[in-house]
């Protein structure tokens, strides 16, 4: 099978080899918010998109770090494989949201590998174009705090209730992360955007396969959820959060 072309010879929809971005391509995303029009277009110029298809990796585990990422538009499933072999979702990443610039800050090995969930695009920047960038915008740089500080109190969340939650409100909190992340209302209720499969909640939650499989077929009968070829449904918003809240029993109780 061939390896991947890199980033750079990938195709970029709606953009001409040599155009310049310009504003209004960033200007939509909360990153952004609380910079200028003319710091924007600074940012946007500078970058390169980039399309990933769907399934493609945008870097892999182990890679050393050539650029950071942003995401346009679609979803990524970063994932880690750990020193014995089992695989972990370490992030979702959407929208708004860096790549692969902690490794490029600390130069260091790409810690997980991307993958696209749905045909998506992305901004790259070199580490030197961005540091530049964040040296001429100083809210550049309380952007990107922002964003980390985002991601690792998402990373303590969910390190908390593995160790103190029971399987079932793990997976609950999971279904209403995807549905605050990516969720949009249908006619039957709140649909998250992109492909999810069991495998990949169990993985997210560090529950098994089995007990992943179980609790949603038993949530498909009460007519919570409702597991779609492509795309989960959640029919009963509300039923999710009350099993996330609900308190587990006081040691002893009968």
């Amino acid at each position: 099978m061939a390896a991947n072309p890199p980033l750079s010879q990938r195709f970029s929809p709606g953009q001409h080899a040599g155009s310049r971005l310009d504003a209004s391509a960033i200007r939509h995303l909360a990153f952004f918010a609380g910079l200028d029009a003319a710091a924007c277009d600074d940012i946007a110029g500078t970058a390169h998109a980039q399309r990933v298809p769907q399934g493609e990796p945008l870097f892999r585990q182990g890679e050393l770090p050539h650029a950071l990422y942003m995401v346009l538009s679609g979803e990524f499933k970063a994932t880690q494989v750990t020193a014995e072999g089992d695989r972990v979702v370490v992030r979702l990443v959407g929208p708004g949201d860096l790549a692969g610039h902690v490794s490029a800050f600390c130069d260091k090995p790409y810690p997980a590998t991307p993958i696209a969930m749905t045909d998506s695009v992305v901004l790259q920047w070199s580490l030197a174009d961005f540091k530049a960038l964040m040296a001429r915008h100083p809210a550049l740089s309380l952007a990107v705090i922002r964003n980390m500080a985002k991601a690792i109190e998402n990373a303590h969340t969910r390190l908390r209730e593995a160790a103190t939650e029971r399987v079932e409100r793990r997976i609950a909190h999971a279904l209403l992360r995807l549905i605050q992340q990516s969720g949009h209302r249908t006619e039957g209720g709140v649909e998250i955007s992109f492909p999810i499969t069991r495998h990949d909640i169990a993985l997210m939650t560090g529950a098994t396969l089995y007990t992943v499989s179980r609790t949603l077929s038993a949530w498909e009968q009460r007519g919570i959820v409702d597991g779609g070829r492509r795309h989960l449904i959640v029919r009963k918003p509300h039923e999710l959060v009350r099993i996330a809240e609900e308190e587990a029993p006081a040691k002893g109780a009968s």
